[in-house]
């Protein structure tokens, strides 16, 4: 059985019809997990062309997983721009799949929503929150208020109507957005044995010790700007740090400046996106101390793979990061202050770093593709019984 996918990444696409991302836990591995239940995944999402593959970036196409692209677009505007465009590509392929499981929030996943008749058996994995991901500081656009609104209200109905669900967390998501019928609370953390360290970090020595950020710079979701400026507050007091950045993004500039303004060119390090996890786990074992005050959260695959990696974090109180760490490695989000205090409290108290080191590292071990690959595989079992009921009803 073919099963139909939906994402709201945005991938590159090239003239032999393969799909490319820069983003290392997009890549073909990820999307090939569905290949353990169903026989083929076609895969609609947002491409744009391109004549050759970008440097540096990870193939997403291969055996079994094939591109269905939908008119490349950015923001609203350039979706109510190219809505007719949109609409012919997703009714062409909606009525035509087989089953179909949905990756939401995810504009692409409501309007084949929209393509279904009435009692089409489908399911979504919930892998955001649109409730924190318009909250103040998250996203700056006039329509903020009324995307807060509107989008959470979509959400709802999305998995109300699903004959399964899959959440990345075991209970914030659920708690907001349930689903009446079969449910069930998996990450969708890449997490082989080899990502896994030995043993715990030993006692940090003295001299400067060094932050890590690893997420998105396309918007504000995950606060970068709010942790540069409480490295600067912990920098004035005299603390000796220094910051690692890991990600690109429409923000890279202007947070580069703020930090110029700060004085703290010397202390912020912008590594911009790496393209394979090996790179992304080299920059985590050079850290100290692994910062993510989100605005909002799924649950956070870059602190899975930083806990794994048996690095202390701090995050903030948002989606499914309470599910990781105790509360007091936790700050309320969009708080400067607050969240300065924290890095403090911890980088000065080295035993308590160790304490930090050895349960995160244990609490990773919750989220290894071992762990998770059987109640994901059962999830895609349901959804594909309920679409074969289905489909022999309706012949």
């Amino acid at each position: 059985m073919k099963v139909l996918v939906t994402a709201s990444a945005r991938f590159a696409i090239t003239s032999d019809g393969n799909l490319w991302t820069p983003n290392a836990s997009l890549r073909y591995y990820l999307w090939a997990r569905y290949l353990e239940v169903f026989d083929e995944v076609h895969l609609m999402t947002r491409a744009k062309f391109h004549s050759e593959p970008p440097a540096g970036w990870n193939l997403v196409s291969g055996p079994g997983i094939k591109a269905v692209p939908v008119p490349y677009f950015i923001g609203p505007w350039e979706f109510i721009k190219n809505y007719a465009n949109i609409r012919k590509a997703v009714n062409g392929v909606a009525l035509d799949a087989e089953a179909i499981l949905l990756r939401i929030p995810c504009t692409i996943g409501t309007e084949v929503l929209h393509s279904l008749p009435s009692g089409r058996p489908y399911g979504v994995e919930v892998v955001g929150d649109p409730y924190d991901s318009f909250a103040l500081g998250s996203v700056r656009h006039p329509l903020r208020p009324l995307f807060r609104w509107w989008f959470p209200r979509v959400l709802k109905q999305e998995c109300a109507g699903a004959v399964a669900a899959a959440y990345v967390t075991k209970k914030a998501l659920q708690r907001r957005y349930p689903c009446p019928n079969f449910s069930v609370g998996i990450s969708d953390v890449q997490l082989p044995d080899e990502a896994v360290v030995s043993k715990p970090r030993p006692r940090r020595e003295a001299g400067t010790c060094t932050l890590i950020f690893v997420g998105s710079l396309a918007q504000l979701y995950k606060a970068p700007d709010v942790l540069i400026e409480a490295i600067a507050v912990c920098v004035q007091e005299g603390l000796d740090i220094k910051l690692i950045v890991v990600g690109d993004g429409q923000y890279r500039a202007e947070l580069e400046a703020r930090c110029a303004t700060l004085g703290l060119g010397q202390r912020v390090s912008f590594q911009g996106l790496l393209p394979t996890s090996e790179a992304v786990c080299q920059q985590l074992d050079l850290a100290d101390l692994f910062v993510l005050p989100s605005h909002q959260e799924g649950l956070p695959k870059a602190m899975v793979e930083a806990m794994a990696r048996a690095l202390p974090c701090i995050g903030s109180t948002v989606g499914g990061i309470p599910e990781l760490l105790p509360p007091e490695d936790m700050v309320f989000p969009g708080n400067v202050t607050a969240l300065a205090t924290k890095i403090r409290e911890v980088v000065t108290d080295p035993e308590r770093m160790t304490r930090m080191s050895a349960r995160n590292l244990e609490k990773a071990k919750e989220y290894t593709d071992e762990v998770l690959r059987e109640q994901r595989n059962e999830f895609y079992r349901y959804v594909r019984e309920m679409t074969e009921t289905w489909l022999k009803q309706k012949n």
